[in-house]
């Protein structure tokens, strides 16, 4: 299971990578392999400003839907299109073009209460 030590991390498995004051924010491996092949990621909060653990869009797979969750209070500021044609990347490639939207970041002391990749890995029991 690939769970990089540069990015961020939520309880509910997302991971963040900061860009300046801008988070990019996916969801991770572990979350895609329990999710299953997923075939739709609908984000419809571009443009708005969400607090953090608010709910910013859904991803469905063949079995479920689940909710993702704001890691941080900002603004939406992009999301990726590609998703919206090929939602499996978030499964082949969950770090890098499977990335979700991102976020200006309104409130960078949220940042301490994410976890390191090791708190992620305790949770995941990884």
């Amino acid at each position: 299971m690939n769970i990089p030590s540069d990015l961020k991390y939520t309880k509910d498995h997302e991971w963040i990578r900061l860009e300046g004051d801008v988070a990019v924010v996916g969801i991770t491996d572990f979350a895609q392999g329990e999710l299953g092949d997923i075939v739709f990621v609908e984000v419809e909060t571009l443009d708005e400003t969400l607090d953090q653990e608010e709910v910013f869009g859904t991803v469905e797979a063949v079995k479920t839907v689940s909710d993702l969750f704001m890691p941080l209070s900002g603004e939406i500021i992009e999301f990726n299109d590609s998703l919206e044609s090929e939602p499996e990347k978030v499964n082949s490639d969950a770090y890098g073009e499977g990335w979700m939207i991102k976020i200006k970041i309104s409130n960078p002391d949220e940042l301490e209460g994410l976890l390191d990749d090791a708190g992620y890995k305790e949770i995941i029991g990884a």
